[in-house]
Parts: structure tokens; sequence; C-alpha cells
């Protein structure tokens, strides 16, 4: 599905990626753990073509999209929710969510995929009325990851979705990206709770200062000592 091939970016004069190769095969949840500065969200950035690479290619189902523009992107099946949300504060919920959808026309799988949306996340329907700025963080990482959805995504990135959310809205909010990829969307997740972000991750990538230094299934990380010491607080 999507393949990064030897990709270097830079970012504000640093060297934020070194030759990245990575790979998300279709229908599965892959996971990049690594600390603040590794350069996670930048790879995610150079995905969408928010950010322009200097070396490398990134492969969409075998055809080379490098340095395409955003909207051609995910016109394509990709979408990304960002790091902090980034809702649109003085609009409703509603106003949010079709805003999620500007790049298509077919009616009828855009309101099928505006119902889906209320049904994974009931209490955005209780606000479908509300200013997205007067909503609490669950709710508006609640509304960021709806919005995404819209665009009916083959595949969905997640930018660390728990971030300074409270232990049990960031558990509701990985039990939805259990619910999506059940669904039949490939996931992307970049996540500081390595732990939670480990324990749903088919295969999961180690991201340090721009260089990827292990990679295995989700599990095979979760037990092991380095990454357990290095990232989960233990030993």
């Amino acid at each position: 599905m999507l393949k990064l091939e030897n990709l270097s970016v830079y970012y504000g004069g640093i060297h934020a990626l070194r030759g990245i190769d990575i790979e998300v095969a279709e229908g599965k949840i892959i996971t990049l753990i690594g600390a603040n500065g590794a350069g996670k969200s930048t790879m995610l950035n150079s995905i969408v073509g928010l950010v322009k690479s200097a070396t490398g290619k990134i492969l969409w189902n075998g055809e080379d999209i490098t340095g395409n523009d955003t909207k051609d992107i995910v016109s394509r099946g990709l979408a990304l929710v960002p790091e902090g949300r980034h809702v649109f504060p003085n609009l409703t919920v509603e106003e949010n969510l079709r805003l999620g959808a500007y790049a298509r026309s077919d009616h009828a799988g855009i309101k099928a995929d505006h119902d889906r949306c209320y049904d994974l996340f009931p209490r955005l329907k209780e606000r479908a009325r509300q200013h997205a700025g007067t909503m609490s963080g669950g709710e508006q990482q609640m509304l960021a990851v709806a919005r995404g959805l819209m665009s009916s995504p083959k595949l969905l990135m997640l930018d660390e979705p728990s971030l300074g959310l409270a232990p049990l809205v960031s558990k509701m909010i990985f039990d939805i990206i259990r619910e999506i990829h059940k669904d039949g969307t490939t996931v992307l997740l970049i996540e500081q709770n390595a732990h939670a972000a480990l324990e749903i991750a088919d295969y999961a990538y180690v991201l340090e200062t721009g260089v990827i230094t292990m990679q295995g299934t989700g599990a095979a990380l979760l037990n092991d000592d380095g990454i357990r010491k290095a990232y989960l607080g233990e030993g």
C-alpha cells in the first residue's frame, strides 16, 4: 500500500529524516514510536506533501507520489489527523465534518460516512451544532479523527491522538482506532503512549533522531527489554 524508500528530509536546516525505509501493508495497524524531535511528525507531513523530501521515494500502491500536492494525495485515499487536533474552532461540529469531505462529490458516500462518524462518536452527534472551540480536548480529538474519516481514506494517519488526554478518554480513542481498523481502514499511528500503541500494532518501527533503529511486530517490541526501558518506563 504505502512505501517509503530511502526518504530524507531537511526541516528548518535540520536533517530530520535520514534514509527512512518503511512499509505500511493494507489492512494493518502500523505504529511509529520515538521521543520528541525524532522526526515522526515530519515523516507524516512529508507523506501528505506538506514537507518536501530531499531524496528518496514515497510510493502509494506502487505509484510514485513524491512531490505531489496535498489535495492530490488526499484524493488518492490518504488522510492525516495532525498533532494538536487543528479543528476549526469557530465552526460547528457538523461544519467541521462537512469540510472533511471537501474533495468528494459522491453524495451518497458522504452521507454514509457522515452517519458512520456519528455512530462511532455519539458525543459528536449530541454536539452537532456546538462550536468546536468550546468543546473539551477529548471531544476535539474525536472530531479531528471523524473529520479525517470524512475523506473516506484507505489509509488514516494519526499523529499523537492521545496527547494531553485523560487516561479514560485516551482509552476511548484507542478503542475507536480499533473499531476504525476493524471496518477496513489501514492505520499508521504515531504515538508517545508506546505501550498502548504497541498493544494494537501489527507491526512497529522505532525512530531515533531521524533513523529507524528497530522494527518488528507490536508484540515483539512490547516485550523487548530495551524498548521497555526506553519507552515504557520499566527496568
